[in-house]
């Protein structure tokens, strides 16, 4: 897809006819259909059901907080159009850390689920209410730079995660239109925050069916990547995808590893022909097992950053 970009209602896209949006920005319901698909995934993976159903109600108190919560920090007319007109990313994470008043939305997301929190959980959300601002800052560096942090603090992060997903995803809501797709050099930075992206997902509506997109592990934010091309490296010759099967032979997710033999890593692929339902974020945490059986085998490296699930070195 080569070409001057053009703008139309679903974002940035290549000059052509029936071309599908080449950036789009997350719409007011990405949170609840990831709460659906976290409650339906809790059923089908016996072994993660107590996780992905909390991870269900994280969703939904993020989809609740951004239908009513009021945004404590609103921007300027015309904030971030010297970023988009020069192909900066114009929700930048450490541009806006100071004005982003994620501390806030996380004060609010723990208030929604404690109607929720069982009594592992409980331990979690007091733990969180103690921390100093200062304290919750560093646990945000971490989150936001993709480090494990310090085991004590470790399983406080999801949570600061979600609060900064739900800033964030405020944030590119605001935006008057989407930035342009990001070049070569950046093809696997979000064009909107500069975040790694979570995983990829082949959409299935009418403007961009059959089409791969990476999904911003913070904001949401969609942006094409040809298929069959590496999203570290770029190369496509040597990509194998893996998933996993159940006792029929047949694939028990829709989430696959895209392997690249190239460079030795690998990004979650959810292809929505498979499941019309899935979600990256919510499909990446169900397919675990993937994760974990690629790492026992050696061969790849993930590149994929899902800050709902912070593991240790």
């Amino acid at each position: 897809m080569n070409g001057a970009a053009s703008r139309h209602a679903f974002g940035s896209a290549p000059a052509g006819v029936m071309q599908p949006p080449a950036v789009v920005l997350p719409d007011a319901e990405v949170f609840a259909r990831r709460a659906a698909r976290l409650r339906e995934l809790a059923e089908r993976v016996s072994s993660l059901a107590d996780f992905l159903a909390f991870m269900g109600c994280v969703a939904q108190a993020q989809h609740q907080l951004l239908a009513t919560g009021e945004a404590a920090w609103h921007p300027a007319p015309g904030a971030f159009d010297l970023a988009l007109a020069h192909g900066m990313a114009p929700l930048g994470i450490h541009a806006l850390r100071p004005n982003a008043a994620w501390q806030a939305d996380l004060a609010a997301l723990l208030d929604a689920l404690e109607l929720y929190a069982g009594e592992r959980q409980r331990p979690l959300l007091a733990a969180l209410r103690e921390q100093t601002p200062a304290a919750l800052e560093t646990l945000a560096d971490d989150v936001l730079e993709g480090r494990s942090g310090a085991a004590a603090t470790r399983g406080l992060m999801p949570l600061v995660a979600a609060a900064l997903q739900l800033a964030w995803v405020r944030l590119a809501r605001t935006l008057p239109c989407p930035p342009e797709r990001p070049g070569p050099e950046a093809q696997a930075l979000c064009p909107c925050c500069g975040s790694a992206p979570l995983a990829s997902v082949v959409h299935i509506e009418p403007q961009r069916s059959g089409v791969r997109y990476l999904h911003c592990s913070l904001c949401a934010t969609e942006w094409h990547l040809e298929r069959v091309k590496c999203s570290v490296c770029g190369r496509g010759g040597k990509l194998l995808y893996l998933g996993l099967e159940d006792e029929r032979g047949k694939p028990f997710l829709p989430a696959q590893a895209e392997a690249c033999g190239d460079c030795g890593h690998y990004l979650k692929l959810v292809p929505r022909e498979l499941d019309a339902r899935a979600d990256p974020l919510a499909d990446d945490l169900a397919s675990l097992a993937l994760d974990v059986a690629l790492a026992e085998q050696g061969d790849y490296q993930r590149s994929g950053y899902n800050p709902l699930l912070i593991a240790g070195e």
